[in-house]
């Protein structure tokens, strides 16, 4: 993809910044991130950098588990299945049963790890959720899975003495010398502007849910990760799968906070504004289909009704076993008046999962040399063109495990003298005219919901990617000096890929939706769709 974006996003000169050099960079503090920095052998020093704090990130909002072969009354044979089913005929076989198998032993791990996972009698409970055949989801604190991971995983990780961790630190961009990744700069509160140089570096950052108005993603998911893996030579692949997740709460005032789908597999009803449960008229598996048929329904009812939302209806259920069993989105759902065994919660789809992202190989290894991935910001074959429930917190284990051990075997075989690189970027003159940030963010994220979300067409994209373009030609080309402009031009930069890779997929599948081809066309689109800055 030939894209008139700059190589860097701010001046830099190595004679008058700052250096830091370890063996393995860490980019990101996730579940992912945690993982690999945990398998890195001990002889190597690591450095993780996180944009925010340790427990700000997509993990940590994880609500409904980790899905993994527990009983013996399931078979590795049926997750497969299962995944190769929500997929699109897009997943990669071999990835799908190495992840899979793996599943058991990175549970293990956490629990090792400190995890409390619910049980009851001794046993693990297990949920069940969208697109399951069996119970195989385990869970933390009923609702809240992804907080007790990252608080087991973080208290885990500060012990060990050969990683360092640096919180609230802005990685702007990757340094790259003859197509090798060499190390990143980044923007630290404490040091300022920095470059890093490690001999091995691994990308953790997470998701790009805030490229759109409705989404589940705290706010630190703007897509900083792919845009600096696409500037820095990286391939990104699958970027039009963008998964919506069925069921966010929709409260005038309120965050848009995820309402897990663990709640339909433990029996919760959607019915429209008047009531009705609709979701037999769209598929068979009612409101266990996977959340690109639920997403699908819910916006053609929401047509059909006139209404902004539908609604879980948890009425039916024992109240005792729902609020025990979904502690936190009651809490939530209790702040503006609703009692969610009583009342109905008005719900939506948002933005929720990115399926695609640099695309890496079995060991976490990306098309850039010097350069390895694990978690949402990676295309690993897994999830094909529709994630399944609870396989992204695995996924971040299953390749977070493989990263690691994989750089640090990579940082082992390295030349030990690795040294600073004369490594630089020009100031560009600076425009007189000062921009509204916070608008074109605004109006960024309503385009790409109203043109590159649930429901697309070819006007519509088309449309989108001229008025990107637009706006790339007057904000691209500045260098800015704090995260809210580095993190539009990285929103900017991907909004476009995205975009492009829609309007390229000229058929439905998964994820992605056309109105104006609603088919799967497996003749000519039963292939992945691949990016490049250059």
């Amino acid at each position: 993809m030939h894209d008139p974006i700059p190589r860097y996003l701010i001046p830099f000169h190595p004679k008058e910044m700052p250096h830091f050099f370890t063996d393995v960079l860490i980019i990101g503090g996730g579940l992912a991130g945690l993982r690999a920095a945990i398998a890195v052998d001990p002889s190597l020093s690591v450095l993780v950098v996180t944009k925010d704090r340790l427990d700000e990130s997509n993990s940590a909002y994880a609500q409904g588990g980790i899905a993994g072969v527990i009983k013996p009354e399931d078979r590795f044979e049926n997750h497969i299945a299962d995944t190769l089913t929500a997929g699109g005929e897009l997943c990669d076989p071999q990835v799908v049963e190495m992840v899979v198998r793996e599943a058991p032993q990175r549970i293990r791990e956490l629990i090792q790890w400190g995890t409390q996972f619910d049980t009851q009698a001794g046993e693990l409970v297990l949920g069940r959720e969208g697109g399951h055949s069996h119970f195989r989801i385990v869970h933390a604190m009923g609702d809240a899975t992804g907080k007790e991971v990252m608080r087991a995983m973080i208290a885990w990780t500060r012990k060990l003495r050969h990683v360092r961790i640096w919180e609230n630190t802005f990685t702007l961009d990757l340094l790259t010398q003859d197509c090798v990744c060499r190390g990143a700069l980044i923007a630290d509160q404490h040091h300022g502007r920095m470059l890093v140089w490690a001999k091995q570096t691994i990308l953790c950052s997470g998701g790009a849910g805030q490229l759109y108005r409705e989404s589940t993603n705290p706010s630190v998911a703007t897509a900083d990760g792919h845009a600096l893996a696409f500037r820095a030579g990286a391939e990104l692949r699958d970027m039009e799968f963008m998964q919506f997740h069925p069921t966010v709460l929709y409260i005038a005032g309120s965050s848009r906070s995820l309402i897990t789908e663990a709640i339909r597999g433990e029996g919760a009803y959607l019915v429209d504004r008047s009531g009705y449960r609709f979701m037999f008229d769209y598929d068979q598996r009612g409101e266990l289909a996977p959340r690109d048929v639920v997403s699908q329904a819910i916006v053609s009812q929401m047509e059909k009704t006139r209404h902004p939302c539908v609604y879980l209806d948890l009425s039916h259920l024992d109240s005792r076993f729902v609020r025990g069993r979904f502690p936190f989105i009651s809490d939530t759902c209790g702040k503006f008046g609703i009692d969610i065994t009583k009342d109905r919660i008005p719900v939506r789809p948002g933005a929720h999962y990115m399926v695609g992202g640099v695309t890496v190989d079995l060991d976490g290894r990306t098309t850039l040399p010097g350069l390895w991935a694990a978690g949402e910001v990676t295309s690993t074959g897994l999830h094909g063109a529709n994630r399944l429930a609870s396989n992204s917190l695995l996924e971040s284990m299953v390749y977070g495990a493989h990263a690691g051990l994989g750089a640090a075997r990579a940082a082992i075989q390295a030349d030990d003298s690795f040294q600073a690189l004369p490594l630089e970027n020009a100031v560009l003159d600076e425009p007189d005219e000062q921009l509204d940030l916070g608008d074109i963010r605004n109006s960024l994220k309503s385009l790409m919901w109203r043109s590159v979300g649930v429901r697309r067409s070819k006007a519509d994209l088309i449309e989108a990617l001229s008025t990107i373009a637009t706006w790339q030609r007057y904000v691209l080309f500045r260098q800015f000096v704090e995260p809210a402009g580095w993190e539009l031009q990285n929103m900017l930069a991907i909004a476009r890929v995205i975009a492009q890779a829609a309007l390229q997929r000229e058929e439905s599948r998964g994820v992605h939706y056309r109105t104006d081809l609603p088919q799967v066309d497996n003749e000519n689109w039963k292939q992945h769709i691949a990016f490049r800055r250059e």
